[in-house]
């Protein structure tokens, strides 16, 4: 069996690492983790509960050059504000911000393939200006040939809309496609606990003042209130929050989320283990990228990386999803 080697940075509680395992599994390939980092010490302790290694801490502090070689970068990105973009020319210009250090790492060890993610945002940050530089950059000055689009979970087998930029880019030129959506989601009754504690409820007065404001369409649902106190449901939940799911999204208007519902909403199996407190899991999950998404663009991706697979089974798909170069 062919062993794919893969980085996994920013890596939170392994989002991109659950779904590049079960990917290989599937294909007969054997995964292999070289190399993870995350500043986050919650995220260190879940990561290495569930894989058997802690990640390192701040990339900004690892020399590229002790990075073990690899045939796949993943990275789940923090977006913060790009204010030097377009200051400058060329490589220089993302140099302060955290893609700095994927940019580095990619450019000293040239790996086969990346996997990049981003809130939706991204796109329309700076006018486009700021991912038509993140684009450029990997184009330009590293030589790759890179796709982008933004893609849903919602698409993806998951009962959560949740909206992320993927960036993929590869080395040699291939018929690369985003993958097509996976349709149906999961149903709520999948993901929803049988037996949820009572500190998950809601206050009789909460719980009213909502059931007031809102009668649902859908027997089973999960409520969302907005800024201005405005209540919708679906038969799905709206994103995940690191910081604000547990108050604005309510089963039924009635309770909140369990944080093995949050972990099920974003793809994550039940022998995925919940090490850290209730506060920490919720922002672990809110802050996670959605297994089912990337895992799909995984596997449109991995023929191209593993010598041993068959390309034109997944020729026929060329094209599912278009994509922008803004």
């Amino acid at each position: 069996m062919e062993k794919l080697k893969f980085i996994d940075l920013f890596c939170g509680i392994g989002g991109f690492r659950t779904a590049m395992d079960e990917a290989c599994i599937e294909n007969d390939l054997i995964p292999e983790c070289v190399f993870s980092s995350d500043i986050d010490k919650f995220c260190q302790d879940s990561y290495e509960a569930n894989f058997g290694h802690r990640p390192s801490g701040d990339i900004t502090k690892i020399d590229e050059k002790d990075i073990p070689d690899h045939d796949i970068l993943f990275a789940g990105f923090p977006c913060q504000p790009f204010s030097i973009i377009g200051q400058r020319q060329g490589f220089n210009d993302i140099r302060g911000t955290l893609f700095f250090d994927i940019a580095r790492i990619i450019k000293h060890k040239q790996p086969k393939a990346f996997v990049l993610e981003n809130v939706k945002q991204l796109v329309g940050h700076d006018g486009g200006r700021t991912l038509k530089k993140i684009i450029e950059t990997l184009e330009k000055d590293l030589n790759y040939h890179v796709k982008f689009t933004v893609l849903n979970a919602l698409d993806y087998g998951l009962p959560q809309k949740r909206e992320r930029v993927i960036i993929v880019g590869h080395k040699e030129p291939i018929l690369f496609s985003f993958p097509s959506p996976i349709r149906p989601f999961k149903p709520l009754t999948e993901i929803l606990e049988k037996k949820v504690d009572a500190k998950h409820f809601a206050s009789e007065y909460i719980t009213q003042k909502r059931k007031d404001k809102h009668k649902s369409a859908y027997q089973l649902s999960i409520w969302h209130e907005n800024k201005s106190g405005n209540i919708c449901s679906y038969p799905y939940s709206c994103a995940l929050r690191a910081g604000a799911s547990y108050n604005y999204l309510l089963v039924n208007g009635e309770r909140r989320l369990t944080p093995r519902e949050m972990f099920r909403l974003q793809g994550f199996p039940d022998k995925y283990k919940i090490v850290v407190n209730d506060s920490q899991a919720r922002k672990q999950a809110g802050n996670a990228v959605p297994v089912n998404l990337v895992k799909a663009v995984i596997l449109k991706l991995l023929p191209y990386v593993a010598t041993t697979m068959d390309r034109t089974l997944i020729l026929s798909d060329y094209q599912d999803v278009e994509y922008g170069k803004q």
